[in-house]
């Protein structure tokens, strides 16, 4: 019975192995480097490439190099300039590099095992394109795992290869797809010990939180609400007005058993006076998901040219990406810049490129931005006539309600604004969402809106909610409050994480480079019952090392605090502990 494999991150001592077996196999078998006495390759990149190492009990086996866009070099410079290799200065490429197998492990499952690793470690942090230099004897087997040449060839000794990409989402389809035996006997026999999950979620998007998970979505373990803190999801931490709760709590009965208005018609009729536009240019939806769904299929089809902000709430490139199939670019927001939209390069962007759609989420969730809403007017007035803009302002109720783009969107065929109940009015479990358009945009959605999308719970807790500013004005007021103290209690766990504020319900943690991951923050959080979000799959500007977390109560920030401050504690001791057996061995 063969042993099992092992697949996990390299540690610092797995790096004399990786250099004594890089030049075994590339110096002394294939020629490509010449033999040096010390019987050792080492490059130029080793400082900042991330190694994933196959094993077999304690024997290595195998490796795989990744550099990531963030190191800001790559291998193939060596060979190729920017200008014959163009796709090396696009966003999110992650290139691939070195897989070596030892020998006598070459006719088992070590190559495919350390290819698809290397596809998931790139996923999971937001990576959307791979690019790798293949052997040329070897490039049937990279077709084969979905991999294309791009028409460039390079010599490297006696070596030449092939230069290949793909694209990050086609390569997991075809592993899914043609490789799922392969798949399933490894995640069946290997254990898989990286901080990327083995599968990818069936849909590709992460809907909500996992902290439901925990809970249990049987609804049977419903007590187990009151163990976990779901800072994941940003759900609000206070309750509904009192008159929303008064309204879902008189006749239960009833309201399970009625049929509510079919078009919503007097949650129309209570938002129109209270927003100050007319009750024609408005239409409801089940969340803002439901809205976005039903208008994007409506308006966009595969040839489509999509503006994404990155990076940006995640439904938005599920819906044009993975649902419709549109071409999708992004506008690369900057930490440098403290992620704020610039007008000016956005508009440049815009004009250069004949989009069908832009989408803006202002305040931008997960960045925790908010661009002035002169600013955007200004862009979108500019823009050419044939843009449709989407503006998603969730979150603008604990900014300033006078910086919405409603009233602006009420008057002009190209901007649509759409606004969840969900977040500032603490209404989540109930969907409600509206949008604002210019009258026909916004009756043709209405026609396309299926009779009762909203259920009656859901249209008298937003009414109720609507009748109530003053209630709302006095939680967000403490939303702000608490989320200082949070920020204030997290910053003093440790100087060497940067904490970041956003304007809303949540903040930002961002490890220090080269130290640990944002994933093993999370799971290790999650074993004290603090569920929290790795941002890294949404872009890899967040270089896989910044996690939000959503403000809650002061108790259960306490427990934020708490399990975060022993989290960082036991991965930094579990780190040492790996870092001294690999060294031993």
């Amino acid at each position: 019975m063969s042993r099992p494999l092992s697949l996990r991150s390299a540690t610092a001592g797995d790096m004399s192995w990786i250099h004594e077996l890089r030049h075994r196999v590339y110096a002394e078998e294939l020629g490509q480097h010449v033999p040096n006495a010390e019987g050792r390759l080492v490059d130029g990149l080793d400082g900042d490439n991330i190694y994933l190492v196959a094993t077999r009990c304690a024997d290595r086996v195998g490796f795989v190099s990744v550099t990531p866009p963030w190191v800001g070099r790559y291998g193939l410079d060596k060979y190729l300039t920017r200008e014959e290799l163009p796709l090396l200065d696009e966003a999110d490429v992650f290139e691939v590099r070195l897989l070596t197998v030892e020998p006598d492990a070459r006719a088992g499952a070590a190559g495919a095992l350390l290819m698809y690793a290397a596809l998931r470690w790139i996923a999971s942090r937001g990576g959307r394109r791979v690019v790798a230099m293949g052997r040329t004897d070897l490039v049937g087997m990279y077709r084969a795992a979905g991999l294309r040449p791009v028409g460039r060839a390079v010599r490297s000794g006696a070596v030449d290869y092939e230069v290949l990409t793909g694209e990050v989402a086609e390569l997991s389809r075809s592993a899914a797809g043609r490789h799922a035996v392969t798949l399933a006997r490894l995640a069946a026999d290997v254990d898989w010990r990286l901080d990327a999950p083995f599968a990818p979620r069936p849909d590709g998007c992460e809907h909500g939180g996992a902290s439901f998970a925990a809970v249990g979505a049987d609804f049977r373990t419903l007590e187990r609400r009151h163990e976990v803190v779901a800072a994941d999801v940003l759900d609000a931490w206070f309750p509904p007005a009192p008159g929303a709760r008064a309204v879902l709590a008189e006749d239960a009965g009833w309201l399970a058993r009625t049929s509510p208005p079919t078009g919503a018609e007097g949650l129309l009729a209570e938002l129109a006076p209270v927003r100050g536009l007319p009750q024609e240019a408005l239409a409801v939806g089940a969340g803002s998901s439901d809205l976005i769904f039903r208008a994007f299929g409506r308006w966009l089809t595969p040839a489509s040219r999509v503006l994404l902000m990155d990076p940006g709430y995640g439904e938005y490139a599920h819906v044009t990406e993975r649902v419709i199939g549109c071409r999708v670019d992004r506008f690369r927001l900057r930490r440098e810049e403290g992620w704020r939209i610039d007008p000016a390069r956005l508009s440049a962007a815009v004009a250069a490129g004949s989009y069908d759609l832009v989408v803006v989420v202002n305040p931008n969730n997960p960045t925790g931005h908010h661009a002035p809403a002169a600013e955007l007017r200004a862009v979108i007035t500019a823009a050419p006539a044939r843009t449709r803009w989407w503006i998603d302002e969730a979150y603008l109720g604990y900014v300033d309600p006078a910086e919405s783009l409603a009233p602006f969107a009420a008057r002009d065929s190209r901007v649509v604004v759409c606004t969840s109940m969900s977040k500032t009015y603490a209404l989540s479990g109930v969907r409600a969402a509206y949008l604002v358009a210019e009258p026909p945009t916004a009756a043709e959605l209405r026609r396309w809106t299926p009779p009762w999308a909203l259920g009656l719970p859901a249209q008298l807790a937003a009414v109720a909610a609507l009748r109530d500013p003053a209630y709302y004005t006095s939680v967000l007021r403490r939303t702000h409050e608490l989320r200082r103290r949070l920020a204030s209690d997290l910053a003093a766990v440790d100087a060497s994480v940067t904490v970041e504020e956003s304007v809303a319900n949540f903040l930002t943690l961002t490890l220090p480079p080269g130290e640990l991951s944002a994933a093993s923050l999370v799971a290790e959080c999650r074993r004290h019952g603090v569920y929290l979000r790795d941002l890294s799959p949404l872009s890899s500007s967040y270089e896989g090392r910044t996690v939000r977390v959503a403000v809650r109560d002061t108790g259960e920030n306490a427990r934020i605090v708490d399990a975060y401050r022993t989290a960082l504690g036991e991965l930094r001791a579990n780190s040492l502990a790996v870092s001294g057996l690999g060294a031993a061995q």
